[in-house]
């Protein structure tokens, strides 16, 4: 499967954003789906995730973003609330569907004022 993240972008503290991914093909069977993102000159670190149906979430992020799959747009989205400047990465979607892993190319999040 093919991933295209879109949704990026600069917002100020405390602002609001919200990410999508669009997949190439249906994802009603992808039992995997995640965000993860790389803040400039880190690791890839992880977001959020909803595996099995269940969604889990980074200490950093949990109460403030949220994760949602739509099985008739195909889609993978992050809602993000109360943004922090530390929230400022490229964030990635990423997919596991018998045992292939994909990732899209990624999305800039800007968070300053």
């Amino acid at each position: 499967v093919q991933l295209l993240e879109s949704g990026g972008g600069l917002v100020q503290p405390g602002g609001s954003l919200r990410l999508s991914c669009a997949a190439s093909e249906t994802i009603f069977k992808i039992n995997y789906m995640a965000w993860y993102r790389q803040p400039l000159g880190k690791q890839r670190e992880f977001v959020a995730v909803i595996e099995n149906g269940a969604t889990y979430y980074a200490d950093a992020v949990k109460g403030r973003f949220a994760i949602s799959k739509d099985n008739v747009r195909n889609t993978l989205d992050l809602q993000m609330s109360s943004l922090e400047p530390d929230d400022t990465a490229v964030y990635y979607c990423r997919s596991i569907q018998q045992g292939v892993v994909s990732w899209g190319q990624g999305t800039q999040v800007t968070v300053s004022s």
